[in-house]
């Protein structure tokens, strides 16, 4: 279970989520099975995701973050709701020799160039959706540079996620700050003082808890925590919503899969849970679609 961080400076010109979510990223990491590089992405998609979602108003709203790259990875997507689920998956588990310039892991090599976009479902008739470049591919970057174009708010974001030899997760999480248009220039400096010396999420989680960085980056500044919520990695996947997917391909598809295999396997790109189907439940299907 991991936990998420809602904080505001005392003047209300600068708010802050800060998210732990190591055994978030390592649930997720066990379901897909995942190398290092990809645990690594992922992870830092998750944790930011799962910040963003957690400022949806409604149960039921999501939001669903998408990163697709030209890079060996392939697309790495994520969807949160409010209730404190998250879930993702990346299309490749590929992994990656570490950068021969800092010996860190590389994710921008894995990611390649591409698109950010972001789809939130808030219950209005269209989804909003919005799409940013890659700025540098190490997904950070990438997620201020889509709040600065999409809702005018300067922002900065730190993310996380340190892979032990056995490939389980260390330490994982981040933050998004978020400057309000209000706020004033000391207010900038001493964020920007604060934040300079951090050069990694995850040596800050080794040696500190959550509350002690939050305290860290605001420094002087006088804040409060609004909100302590809980998140996990979570999939709402169910045989009765596969057999609806199977169902959707139409009768003749499923005729045809009957024909040729005689049974179905379905894996959930989330998850990674298996259904089985036979003869007689792809038949049953197609009664219910007849119907």
């Amino acid at each position: 279970m991991g936990k998420i961080y809602s904080t505001i400076s005392k003047d209300k010109t600068i708010k802050m989520r800060f998210a732990d979510t190591t055994d978030v990223v390592n649930d997720a990491r066990l379901a897909h099975g995942l190398c290092k590089t990809a645990a690594c992405a992922l992870g830092r998609t998750l944790t930011a995701t799962s910040i963003m979602a957690s400022t949806l108003k409604n149960e039921n709203d999501t939001i669903t973050a998408i990163i697709a790259g030209d890079g060996p990875g392939g697309r790495i997507v994520v969807t949160g709701k409010n209730d404190g689920k998250i879930k993702g998956y990346v299309d490749n588990n590929v992994d990656l020799p570490a950068r021969e310039s800092d010996g860190k892991i590389d994710v921008s090599g894995f990611i390649g160039k591409g698109t950010l976009n972001i789809t939130m479902d808030l219950g209005m008739k269209e989804p909003y959706s919005g799409s940013v470049p890659l700025l540098t591919s190490e997904i950070g970057d990438d997620f201020a540079y889509y709040l600065l174009n999409s809702n005018q708010v300067k922002s900065a974001v730190g993310l996380g996620v340190l892979v032990d030899v056995d490939l389980s997760i260390k330490e994982a999480g981040g933050f998004i700050l978020e400057l309000m248009p209000d706020c004033p220039e000391e207010n900038i400096e001493i964020i920007e003082k604060n934040l300079a010396p951090i050069k990694s999420i995850t040596d800050l989680l080794l040696e500190y808890i959550p509350e002690e960085i939050i305290k860290k980056i605001y420094g002087e500044m006088e804040y409060e925590i609004l909100e302590v919520k809980d998140i996990e990695f979570g999939c709402n996947c169910s045989r009765e919503k596969v057999e609806d997917s199977i169902a959707s391909i139409g009768v003749h598809e499923i005729e045809k899969i009957i024909e040729e295999d005689g049974k179905a396997h379905v894996v959930c790109h989330f998850c990674s849970k298996e259904y089985d189907f036979n003869k007689e439940d792809l038949e049953e299907i197609i009664k219910k679609a007849a119907k």
